[in-house]
């Protein structure tokens, strides 16, 4: 049963199960993950983007290793990007839950548009490497080297960031990334718990999403040799929305929390890790090189990701307090954005 092709029934269950665990894990990780980030100083831009972006990502880092080891290119490389189109139209499901102002407009910091532009840049580099010569060294395609050095590089720009010449005007509205000192917020007894004890628990929670990822990656396998559907939308849109979820479930905990710096810094700091999640299928995939076995479909799910996450850095940059439907115009066009795609893929 673990190494087999498992029956469509059981695919279903388990990939259903998987999901619920990975949300209620998630849940608690909102919490531990903004504990964290006031203990060690970090503060949410910075620990949200990097620490707990990385374990809301271990899903489909995960997801996308299992998928390309499995001889299955097309589920590895849409799950990768299609997991960032779908956190990124996340951000507007967390905006609806921030009722009296814009998610981007109370979040913007000089960080989260930085990492912005760091997604941007690790996806350009993927389609880049799509067009250019079939070289690999080890079965690795160059590329795989150059983007995780430019995500190192965006990483330390971010760090030494301490007095930007570019700064958010701060208003009646904006959410200041303070610490809660004193640690009477709404928190469920966090507060009270120890520094290693928390640590512990935000390892626990990573193991099961793993764990989560592992089984959504085979259960995406049976489903797509049983049904016959197209591999990269079953990687784009089902394991890309369970990819989703980790981020999704925490930003919205988090804006609960009013942690809303921490809220975004956790959509694109996973996003650019989930951009390499594209090197980690580079490695796992023994067929040559993941970037170059990308199709049509793959490429214009990752052209759908760069222009979404071009319109959240307009939302970020433009900062309205209500805009359009109350999400303003960039969540009514990411919503535009990813419907779009999904319908063009399944079609």
């Amino acid at each position: 049963m673990l190494t087999g092709l498992w029956p469509l029934g059981w695919s279903v269950a388990v990939f259903l199960l998987a999901t619920a665990v990975t949300v209620v894990c998630s849940i608690r990780l909102a919490g531990v993950g903004d504990t964290l980030a006031d203990r060690t100083g970090w503060g949410e831009a910075l620990f949200g983007a990097v620490l707990f972006g990385l374990v809301t990502s271990l899903s489909g880092i995960v997801m996308t290793a299992v998928s390309a080891a499995a001889d299955q290119p097309g589920l590895a490389y849409s799950n990768a990007v299609g997991g960032i189109a779908a956190q990124t139209v996340a951000l507007v499901v967390a905006d609806a839950f921030l009722r009296r102002v814009n998610l981007e407009h109370a979040a913007a910091s000089v960080p989260n548009m930085l990492f912005g532009c760091l997604l941007i840049a690790l996806l350009g580099i993927a389609v880049m490497a799509r067009f250019s010569p079939s070289v690999t060294f080890l079965g690795l395609h160059p590329a795989s080297v150059v983007m995780v050095a430019f995500y190192l590089g965006g990483l330390r720009l971010v760090r030494s960031q301490g007095g930007p010449m570019w700064r958010a005007v701060p208003t009646g509205d904006t959410v200041a990334d303070v610490p809660d000192e004193d640690g009477d917020g709404d928190d469920g007894g966090l507060a009270r718990l120890r520094t290693s004890r928390l640590w512990t628990e935000f390892a626990a929670v990573a193991g099961l999403v793993m764990i989560g990822g592992w089984a959504v990656a085979r259960a995406a396998e049976g489903i797509v040799e049983h049904t016959g559907l197209n591999a990269g939308f079953v990687g784009a849109v089902f394991m890309g929305l369970v990819n989703a979820l980790p981020e999704t479930v925490t930003s919205i905990a988090a804006v609960r929390r009013g942690a809303v710096t921490l809220a975004i810094a956790a959509i694109v700091g996973g996003n650019c890790l989930d951009a390499l999640n594209l090197v980690v299928g580079d490695v796992a995939y023994r067929g040559g090189s993941l970037l170059h076995a990308a199709t049509r479909d793959e490429l214009f799910l990752t052209s759908g990701a760069m222009v979404m996450t071009s319109v959240l850095l307009g939302g970020l940059l433009v900062r309205q307090r209500r805009g359009w439907l109350r999400i303003g115009f960039d969540g009514v066009l990411l919503v535009a954005l990813y419907a779009s795609i999904v319908v063009v893929l399944a079609f």
